[in-house]
């Protein structure tokens, strides 16, 4: 099959071209997100392979059915950016990733609370300076601390995991209980339990009509003072104003975010040479205590391989017209 790659970065090609060592499909990567102003730019491929800001709706579906792709190959879990509804109607069929290596985003969500809370980040920068004091510096010990996990899938089940291993109380909540993690010692709760009982809150659930802004300015208010949030699920679960307001009142202590509401116009660019426009996302980094990473917490070798490897299965299955595991339903 041919397929046209958007928003590709040095890593898909070699990830991909690895991966594609032994098929022979025919591969062009443009560095380009997918939107409505440029699906001119397919020339003859089946197939399109997208990733997480690339804009798969209805319009642009609409275009891809006139330009005769007839599979959407997503290359990452969250496909809150498709219009599986109009892709149903169009005929064109969606796959995605649905695993890849979750250690690798969970173990991200806890690099981002240990680096916050043990201030890293400030204790780099000081010894670079040759400044070992240690003001300002002092942490907590997580272990014995409550935690609560919102969303219990493979990466949320991970996450309860390394936190069970600190010693922590484990709180939890997801539409579905996992019996091996209420085994292990993890306690589901409601959220309402969770918002008000947890010393650390993180994010592992999707991005759906239900969870959109979850964390928001009435949830936040049921939350204990000082609380660590940590978010590497998906950006549109904080409406990030409410969370600005209690960052700068103290109600939250430190955020550690890996996605952004607002991400599809900066993540994976180099924008240093440019002022940003984003007066919500300049006023977060000017906290002491808050560390944004530029949704990084899939780029580890194992997940790279996967994501790469299940693309080109979901691929292989269409074109030999085989059923498609990983299909989403277009209902």
């Amino acid at each position: 099959m041919k397929i046209l790659f958007f928003s590709t970065q040095p890593y898909d090609i070699t990830y991909f071209n690895q991966a594609n060592e032994n098929n022979a499909h025919h591969f062009r990567f443009l560095e380009y997100p997918l939107n409505e102003d440029n699906t001119a730019l397919i020339k003859d491929e089946t197939a399109v392979c997208v990733f997480v800001n690339d804009k798969v709706n209805a319009a642009v579906v609409r275009q891809l059915k006139e330009k005769g792709v007839r599979l959407i190959a997503l290359r990452c879990a969250g496909f809150n950016n498709v219009d599986l509804k109009a892709a149903g109607e169009a005929g064109i069929s969606v796959v995605r990733v649905p695993a890849y290596s979750p250690h690798a985003v969970a173990e991200h969500a806890v690099t981002l609370l240990l680096a916050l809370n043990r201030k890293i980040y400030k204790s780099y920068n000081r010894v670079r300076d040759n400044n070992f004091t240690l003001s300002g510096l002092e942490g907590f010990d997580v272990y014995g601390k409550t935690v609560g996990v919102i969303g219990t899938g493979n990466i949320g089940a991970v996450f309860c995991r390394i936190m069970l291993g600190f010693g922590c109380k484990v709180l939890a909540h997801d539409v579905y209980n996992n019996d091996a993690l209420m085994q292990a010692g993890v306690t589901y709760v409601s959220p309402e339990t969770i918002m008000a009982e947890s010393d650390i809150i993180s994010l592992h659930c999707p991005l759906t009509p239900d969870t959109k802004h979850l964390i928001n300015a009435h949830t936040i208010s049921q939350m204990k003072p000082g609380v660590v949030l940590i978010n590497t699920s998906r950006g549109g679960l904080i409406d990030t104003p409410s969370v600005v307001e209690a960052l700068k009142n103290g109600h939250i202590g430190a955020l550690g975010i890996d996605v952004y509401e607002q991400e599809e116009q900066l993540f994976f660019q180099n924008l240093s040479g440019t002022i940003i426009q984003d007066d919500v996302l300049s006023r977060l980094t000017t906290f002491p205590n808050v560390l944004v990473t530029a949704h990084q917490g899939f780029f580890t070798k194992e997940a790279l391989t996967q994501i790469a490897g299940t693309t080109l299965d979901n691929i292989n299955a269409f074109e030999k017209n085989e059923p498609l595991k990983n299909a989403l339903s277009q209902g």
